[in-house]
């Protein structure tokens, strides 16, 4: 299964990611991105100009991997996106599905009291 956002993944242990420190290491799937366009640096050969950007806890710097070096573990059931000015939230489901949810109720006009 291919990895995508919001997909909980390992590190593939190889000699370019071992070189980096993150061999092994489980990450979340923030971004994905056409490396050739946003030239960012790729750790892996991303032969079908394709990046995934992986965050690890602990570790501060962007890390974009080529897909074949990351393991795909599960979806990250239950993460939540909120968007500021937006009375919604989108719940990851196992399925990786979002599934979205209104955060408030609709309020009255402030000239009715009752």
């Amino acid at each position: 299964m291919t990895a995508g956002f919001g997909d909980n993944v390992r590190i593939i242990d190889c000699p370019e990611t071992q070189a980096k420190g993150i061999a092994g290491l489980v990450g979340c799937v923030y971004g994905e991105t056409t490396p050739s366009v946003t030239g960012v640096e790729v750790i892996g050969n991303a032969a079908d100009d394709f990046a995934l950007n992986v965050n690890i806890d602990g570790i501060d710097d962007e890390i974009w991997l080529a897909p074949n070096l990351v393991e795909f573990l599960d979806h990250g059931a239950g993460q939540t996106i909120t968007l500021d000015g937006v009375d919604k939230e989108w719940v990851r489901a196992e399925s990786g599905e979002w599934i979205e949810h209104e955060l408030s109720t609709k309020k009255k006009p402030w000239w009715k009291f009752w």
